[in-house]
């Protein structure tokens, strides 16, 4: 027989999250968290989502990997001419959410979002796997194809036009979100949840604030 989906539940008591043992500034935050995800080898800790709207106002989401982080935002990489790349073009404002299952932990990010300059897709690139870069080549992203022989097809042709050596493609590079808004939220006995959530001020400075569960 099968179990009843509304009968799943889970009792969250593995840690808290207090304002006396938390940054101030939310990227430390991030970064501590993100480090503890490493060292618990949760699986791909490096995974977010990433939420954008087109023009029809109809909300996407899709799962992308975070390739770098600092005080000017966070980053991953792709097709600008896939359909997250398309609604950034028309809408910049996206938000990132990770979800670390194993440790009873959420981080949700908002902001605006701009390409990274040249030089640092370049430089990300060049640092990948060779069929990685010729992937980069051989995937019209998000468009409607034949079958999976288009992308066997494109890849040989792609390889043996540039060998060892692919250019990064003028379709494909970064993306930095730049965040105005972060909440960090540790799961807590009885659904009494912790969250904490960070905003910019007028002034630019980061202003924490606990959100009921």
């Amino acid at each position: 027989m099968k179990s009843s989906i509304a009968d799943l539940r889970k009792s969250y008591e593995r840690a808290e999250l207090n304002e006396d043992a938390s940054h101030a500034d939310p990227l430390q935050q991030f970064d501590q968290w993100l480090q503890e995800a490493i060292n618990a080898e949760v699986p791909e800790p490096n995974a977010m989502t990433l939420a954008t709207v087109g023009s029809d106002l109809r909300p996407s989401t899709r799962v992308v990997l975070i390739k770098g982080y600092d005080a000017r935002g966070i980053v991953w990489y792709t097709n600008y001419e896939s359909r997250k790349g398309r609604q950034l073009a028309g809408n910049p404002y996206a938000a990132l959410q990770f979800h670390w299952v194993e440790l009873e932990r959420v981080v949700r990010i908002e902001g605006v979002v701009e390409k990274v300059d040249a030089d640092e897709s370049d430089a990300y690139f060049h640092s990948r796997p060779l069929d990685s870069r010729i992937g980069a080549w051989a995937s019209p992203q998000s468009q409607v194809i034949e079958g999976r022989g288009v992308l066997v097809a494109n890849a040989a042709k792609y390889g043996a036009q540039f060998l060892l050596n692919p250019p990064r493609p003028p379709h494909w590079g970064g993306y930095r979100l730049k965040p105005d808004q972060w909440e960090f939220w540790q799961g807590r006995k009885s659904r009494l949840h912790d969250r904490l959530h960070y905003r910019l001020d007028a002034a630019g400075q980061w202003v924490r604030e606990r959100l009921a569960p």
